[in-house]
């Protein structure tokens, strides 16, 4: 028996998000059941793929995490060609290694990195507008940094966690938040050892809302405290986060995102 693991990147714009899923006995176009699909193909049985995390619909990845077991003995190189070939041109798989039978891409993970894409200027551009949250009136760069900082350390995020069907503890450890611009473009880039149901999305409406003055100094710390959503700013659009990187303690196994 092999684990196999595997980097991938994809285009999240028209997917339902990560996570292979039955509505109503339909299942909607989701990253996760089309490697599935694929892989099956492939190996003429079902497959099981173990994501690090689920991203929301229309959300993106460069370096996705995901694993499965399997005792063919295709070589890697031919298992990546054909996944390659099969699977649509917004899917692709970037590295494959294999790794420890114990090894989980869910439970493994220490860290993951999202980075959220702001496109702050007049117009759009037609070539990233399912990529960016495009906003035209100006934002104060310098407030939005000095209000970030407040969110780094470990605390309890109910205020920027989302419903979710499934009950999690709100506590999380943000371990950075790094803000940075180029040709009006507006990264924010967060890593925490993980992440509740539309997080970051909600902090980076709320530091839009710091950025446009709809909030005043402070007001993150606060929010922050309330435990309260509803103080909150809106929800981000999907289509401006991607999921960068998943850090993992790899000792003698192989690290993907390190090439």
């Amino acid at each position: 028996m092999k684990n196999i693991c595997l980097e991938i990147e994809y285009d999240g714009t028209n997917y339902q998000g990560w996570q292979a899923q039955k509505i109503k006995g339909i299942e909607p176009a989701t990253i996760q059941g089309f490697i599935e699909k694929v892989l099956a193909k492939i190996f003429q049985q079902k497959i099981k793929l173990i994501g690090s995390g689920r991203t929301d619909s229309g959300v993106h990845a460069c370096g996705q995490i995901a694993n499965f077991k399997t005792s063919s003995n295709i070589s890697l190189q031919k298992l990546k060609t054909a996944l390659n070939c099969l699977l649509p041109e917004d899917i692709k798989i970037k590295e494959l290694k294999q790794t420890s039978l114990d090894f989980n891409a869910r439970y493994a993970a220490k860290s993951k990195i999202y980075r959220y894409t702001i496109l702050n200027q007049l117009r759009n551009f037609v070539f990233t507008r399912n990529y960016v949250w495009h906003i035209p009136q100006p934002l104060d760069l310098k407030l939005i940094k000095s209000e970030a900082k407040e969110l780094v350390g470990e605390h309890n995020f109910k205020a920027f966690q989302a419903a979710d069907k499934i009950l999690k503890p709100a506590v999380r450890f943000l371990q950075r938040i790094e803000i940075s611009a180029q040709d009006n473009f507006l990264f924010i880039d967060f890593e925490a050892n993980g992440f509740l149901y539309h997080m970051v999305r909600n902090i980076v409406g709320t530091l839009v809302e710091v950025g446009r003055g709809k909030l005043a100094k402070g007001s993150l710390k606060t929010i922050l405290q309330s435990l309260d959503r509803t103080k909150a700013g809106p929800t981000a659009p999907a289509k401006g986060l991607c999921l960068l990187k998943v850090k993992y303690d790899w000792g003698a196994g192989l690290d993907l995102t390190t090439r």
